[in-house]
């Protein structure tokens, strides 16, 4: 028997989807997993569709869906009435997402490069207060942020 066979322990089903006990707790207390059976002593079971729906969700987790989309891309994976380019569009519309942030990323890269840059160039060895990334990062503040 495998583990996709038997029933779960909390921490077994913890340790198979690298996903903490209280965040297992956590998604049946908020209903992205159905409440877990229960032994005559009280303690949680999970069978091997718990274990592939969560599985599921730290999947889109990890890919950095919200609780909200997660929630919804479930509802998708099960239904039998409503069209994939629904899940298409949300992935599309986090696809930007990423991309946006990563060039958020990349200014701010570029942005810390020329502090280090202007660093060695002008005072790296000096008094830390004669730093000129203090200076710049205050004239940068004054611009309204680091990238803008």
């Amino acid at each position: 028997m495998t583990v996709h066979d038997r029933v779960l322990t909390i921490g077994a089903l913890a340790r198979a989807t690298e996903v903490s006990t209280p965040t297992i707790r956590y998604y049946e207390e908020i209903g992205l997993l159905p409440p877990a059976g229960r032994t005559l002593g009280g303690q949680r079971t999970y069978d091997k569709d718990d274990l592939s729906r969560l599985t599921f969700i730290k999947q889109c987790r990890d890919f950095g869906f919200g609780i909200d989309q997660v929630r919804v891309l479930l509802d998708l994976s099960i239904s039998t009435e409503r069209d994939c380019t629904e899940t298409r569009d949300i992935a599309t519309a986090h696809l930007t997402q990423v991309r946006d942030k990563l060039a958020e990323l990349r200014a701010l890269e570029e942005r810390l490069q020329v502090f280090v840059e202007r660093c060695d160039a002008a005072c790296a060895g000096g008094p830390g207060q004669d730093c000129v990334i203090f200076t710049d990062m205050a004239k940068t503040s004054a611009r309204g942020g680091c990238c803008s």
